[in-house]
């Protein structure tokens, strides 16, 4: 009976925060269909939020309203008595917008990639490799976990599936090698370390790639709709390398400091990885053509930019491991998440396009601008991306994040002179995938990593606490110094 009225509050709440906003005299400079459009945009938001439904239903839900209700919601009055002007067809030209992003078919791209790892083994052999080879000291096991996730991320754009799917299941037969066990004092002898570890690493390389988390997808998308400009996959790694080198280097090191483990080394690691690693067997043909397709989807994403699109890219290397029998036909057609993603985020590209076709973007942005008036474009870098990254706290879904906060931290950005929108942009994407360290809901794996048994609470927060500002500070530091450089 709770969970039945849970669920009917979780139904109701969208909208009824939808009806109130609609009830609510509309900003003066606004006109009242984008007024109407933002109340059923929020609703939508809330419901993403709540889950009543899975996130692709709710966003899905949304568009058919608008759809249908185009008339009051989608045009103005001026477009509805333009001669020859059919709201119908209109509205499901933006209904389906979405689905012809490129961004939507590069991320639905690095999907299938994925599950190129996953059904030739490669990702779990190269992350028993590192452990193998760096496990005989815990520090050393730390920074094998974060480059067993470096490898992984560009190629895998679910952090869950990589922090969850691949690199958790290997971890957590580490520490009982040691007698370390979960919610026992002997949690803390190396499985806590370890643990940490994990889904740290996964926050981290979740920033580092454009392909590595679906919402860096979505942003670029929502940036391309608001501001008919983009990033390619060079230039996310590019601007992001000073930041990623440091994170690589110290995560590893100041998590052995803050949170150190009481087994510093020993060999029982290694000799299990080895043991894995005999059972695999040697380089299968799978493994061997997903590696050569890997690397050549990786060198046209980064010197390849100019001449063919990331997304033709992706397409193209799908159709490779098609022919390579690297993947069949039925691995695309029956991957969940990856057509879960692909409708969800479209969805969500063509109601965020909405808001910028019905002007609220502009009228928003310039409102905002107008209360920063007198502060340099830096410090409203700064104050922008603190209020986004602290706003993670509020937030269990890192694409109801993104969605929500993106376009109107872009909206805002597009009317302040001398803002460098690039490098502003990455700073956002940057700080989606770091921020996702605050607390143990903030992502698909933080629940995972936090129910191991490894991780108390008041330890996770505190952790989350010191590791989110460190984040935050050298965020704004790389991002002021070296990516306007690079970006522009």
């Amino acid at each position: 009976m709770t969970e039945s009225i849970a669920l009917r509050w979780r139904l109701l709440a969208p909208l009824a925060v939808a009806l109130f906003i609609l009830l609510l005299p509309t900003p003066q400079g606004l006109e009242p269909h984008a007024w109407h459009y933002v109340a059923v945009f929020i609703g939508v938001m809330v419901g993403l939020v709540l889950e009543p439904l899975p996130g692709a239903v709710v966003a899905m839900v949304g568009i058919a309203i608008i759809t249908v209700l185009a008339p009051w919601l989608l045009f103005s009055p001026e477009q509805l008595a333009a001669p020859g002007f059919k709201s119908t067809s209109a509205a499901l030209t933006w209904a389906v917008s979405g689905f012809s992003n490129s961004v939507i078919w590069l991320i639905f791209a690095a999907f299938m990639f994925g599950t190129g790892y996953e059904k030739s083994g490669l990702g779990k052999r190269i992350a028993l490799l590192l452990v193998r080879k760096m496990g005989h000291r815990t520090l050393f096991l730390g920074y094998a976990i974060m480059l067993s996730e470096l490898c992984l991320a560009p190629v895998t754009p679910s952090n869950s599936a990589r922090g969850a799917g691949i690199i958790y299941p290997i971890i957590r037969n580490l520490p009982p090698l040691y007698d370390s066990h979960p919610n026992s004092p002997s949690a803390r002898h190396i499985g806590s370390y370890i643990m940490w570890m994990g889904i740290t690493a996964d926050c981290v390389t979740s920033a580092i790639f454009l392909t590595a988390m679906a919402p860096n997808l979505l942003l670029i998308g929502l940036m391309k709709s608001a501001a008919h400009t983009t990033l390619s996959w060079g230039d996310w790694f590019l601007g992001m390398l000073p930041l990623s080198l440091l994170l690589i280097l110290l995560v590893p090191y100041l998590t052995y400091l803050f949170y150190p483990p009481t087994i510093r080394q020993g060999n029982q690691v290694c000799v299990w990885a080895s043991e894995q690693l005999k059972a695999m067997g040697p380089l299968s043909g799978r493994e061997i053509k997903m590696i050569v397709l890997m690397i050549l989807a990786l060198l046209l994403w980064i010197f390849g930019g100019k001449l063919i699109d990331a997304a033709t890219v992706g397409y193209a290397v799908v159709a490779l491991m098609l022919l390579g029998k690297v993947i069949c036909w039925d691995d695309i057609i029956s991957n969940k998440s990856a057509w879960n993603v692909f409708f969800w985020l479209a969805s969500l590209i063509a109601l965020a396009t909405g808001l910028n076709q019905n002007g609220f973007i502009q009228w928003f942005g310039t409102g905002l601008a107008g209360h920063l008036a007198g502060l340099s474009p830096t410090w409203v870098m700064v104050a922008l991306i603190t209020t986004f990254y602290l706003l993670r706290y509020f937030f269990a879904s890192a694409t109801a994040y993104t969605s929500a906060l993106a376009p109107m931290m872009i909206a805002t950005a597009l009317v302040i002179p001398g803002l460098p929108l690039p490098a502003f942009c990455l700073m956002l994407g940057a700080a989606i995938g770091l921020g996702s360290i605050v607390t143990p809901y903030a992502t698909g794996p933080s629940p995972i990593y936090y129910g191991s048994g490894y991780l108390p609470t008041a330890d996770y927060w505190r952790l989350g606490a010191l590791f989110g500002a460190l984040f935050l500070v050298l965020l704004l530091a790389t991002g002021l110094l070296w990516m306007p450089l690079v970006l522009g």
